[in-house]
């Protein structure tokens, strides 16, 4: 099967000329892994390995997922094919050319598209999809993936990554057509006309709402120094801009300011990573800087250093969250500006301590699966019956959305609202890590991590399913010598608690498992849907910060040897 597939995309007349010499210098691994499968969509849509194959990222696969999604604008009528779709895209290689081949692709289909003219952030794509009222929109990305990836969002008519429900009915609609090689991109003259260029148009107004975000915009801007890295994306040109026009005081790592697909000055562009820190940290220490931010290459994700007792403290993405959280949910209770029935969304494997801050402030906190599309679409659902307010909603991996303009996370307005918050506090002489053990004095120390097992191809994907099969079957009494009281299969839907199932309801099934500890500490595992691993999240609370640190490690040794 998989030779056959080898040889079919070898042969077939169609092939992009590009791909021609990487098919035929695979060896026998390479062909495995590039068409044992056909590359899926997972909790972020489609991303992979660039290169040849059906399971890789490239124009045959991209053109492929755009019937599918063609055929589906289609089948909702001449109005949603008029009112079209917004397409962007980041700084990876390909990125642009898959961007402008989607908009051929639709244009077949006799589908208006809107393509801006060069990178922009996925938050923006987001905003465009509002601001033109279209059907829905395509964004090409692999996030914070490393250099070698690509991915294809897609997102509805309110801005949201598709839910699976209407990503299934595009998916079936993909792996019913049988050869992707045969697509064209070749849209009429007449059909072309249905591409329109956007930019600077979109750009001013996504700004003009970014800059209302603002609580305190009297705060002393200069007070705080910023030292800001894009890693090479698309957060370049808007936290700049933005910084500019409100007068913050940033200094910019100008060697990874150029959108560079090879992330050339970085060591990884994800800040979850500490290598993405690195020549920030530099800057910052020559600058003095206060606070230090990094954007991941598309910008919906911001990490966080920090000056503090003269050492440089990473915000891990609940701390930052929690800040966050403390920050605008006060100053909102302060100004008056709460409003009736105020909600926030976190999802099932972000920290218990964001929650707790929201419930002083009488906001209440719904959960959903890991992936923003599951916030988003709650927020659109309040938005028409306004049974709730939002007010904020983040997840563990570093995104969070301050004003829903966008229903994606959005690093540009998480920039400012934090460069914000660490000037409103250093005027009360704190920094805000001193914020953040303010809050664990209050409600406990939390220690949150996050490690993960790699296991790339065939046998790796298989593997995983095995560990999260055999963790399924086992009743585990404990972890590490502490008691489970209660045990979440998301995926069986159900609840194991003093002895008695029952059924788990509210969710989209998803294979996650969740152990609740009589400490309680929570741990919580999930194979990745954009890449080759298996993640074991660690929400561990402690009497201090030391021992949450030093319980944390019990845990992830003793999940270590279940996984062995």
């Amino acid at each position: 099967m998989i030779q056959q597939a080898y040889e079919r995309w070898l042969n077939h007349p169609n092939l992009d000329p590009s791909y021609k010499d990487a098919l035929a210098n695979m060896n026998e691994t390479e062909k495995k892994d590039s068409f044992y499968t056909t590359i899926a969509f997972g909790t972020a849509g489609m991303r992979g390995l660039l290169g040849p194959g059906t399971n890789r990222i490239n124009l045959h696969t991209i053109r492929k997922a755009n019937v599918g999604f063609a055929q589906y604008i289609s089948e909702h009528g001449e109005e949603a094919k008029k009112r079209g779709i917004a397409i962007g895209y980041d700084n990876r290689h390909m990125s642009k050319e898959f961007a402008m081949d989607s908009a051929k692709v639709l244009a077949t289909f006799g589908i208006q598209s809107y393509v801006f003219d060069s990178l922009r952030p996925t938050p923006e794509l987001s905003f465009a999809v509002r601001h033109f009222n279209c059907f829905g929109g395509i964004m090409i990305t692999a996030s914070h993936n490393p250099k070698e990836y690509n991915g294809y969002k897609l997102y509805d008519e309110k801005g949201c990554q598709l839910v699976p429900a209407l990503a299934q009915q595009v998916i079936d609609k993909v792996n019913a057509i049988e050869d992707e090689l045969a697509i064209s991109a070749d849209p009429s003259e007449e059909q072309s006309k249905l591409i329109t260029i956007i930019g600077a148009d979109v750009d001013e107004v996504y700004y003009e709402n970014v800059v209302s975000i603002q609580l305190n915009p009297d705060v002393d801007k200069k007070a705080v120094k910023i030292v800001f890295s894009p890693e090479h994306g698309t957060a370049n040109v808007p936290v700049k801009e933005i910084y500019k026009r409100l007068s913050y005081d940033f200094v910019a790592v100008e060697e990874q300011c150029t959108p560079d697909p090879d992330f050339s000055m970085t060591p990884t562009p994800n800040p979850e990573e500490k290598g993405a820190y690195e020549l920030a940290l530099k800057y910052a220490k020559k600058e003095n800087a206060d606070i230090i931010l990094v954007c991941d290459p598309d910008a919906d994700r911001m990490g966080v250093g920090v000056l503090h007792n003269g050492e440089y403290v990473l915000l891990t993405g609940n701390q930052s969250g929690s800040v966050l959280i403390e920050y605008i949910m006060s100053q909102l209770k302060e100004k008056g500006l709460m409003p009736e029935h105020p909600v926030m969304f976190n999802t099932v494997v972000t920290s218990d301590l964001g929650e707790k801050i929201a419930a002083k402030y009488g906001v209440e906190t719904e959960k959903t699966l890991t992936g923003f599309k599951f916030i988003g679409e709650k927020v659109a659902k309040y938005e028409i019956n306004n049974e709730k307010q939002y007010v904020f909603g983040y997840e563990e991996s570093y995104g969070s959305l301050i004003k829903p303009f966008v229903r994606d996370k959005d690093a540009p307005q998480a920039c400012l609202m934090l460069a914000e918050a660490a000037c409103f506090y250093k005027a009360q002489g704190k920094t805000l890590v001193d914020v953040l053990n303010g809050l664990y004095d209050e409600f406990g120390a939390y220690e949150e991590s996050q490690t993960s097992l790699t296991l790339a191809g065939a046998e790796g994907a298989a593997k995983i399913q095995k560990i999260l099969g055999d963790l399924r079957t086992s009743q585990l009494a404990d972890i590490a010598g502490t008691e489970v009281i209660r045990f979440e299969d998301y995926k069986e839907c159900r609840i194991v608690e003093n002895g008695t199932e029952s059924e788990l309801s509210g969710f989209t099934k998803s294979d996650v498992l969740k152990y609740y500890l009589k400490d309680g500490s929570w741990i919580a595992i999930r194979p990745s849907g954009t890449e080759p691993k298996c993640k074991f999240y660690y929400c561990i609370k402690g009497t201090s910060v030391a021992d949450a640190k030093a319980k944390t490690k019990e845990y992830q040794e003793a999940v270590a040897k279940l996984i062995q």
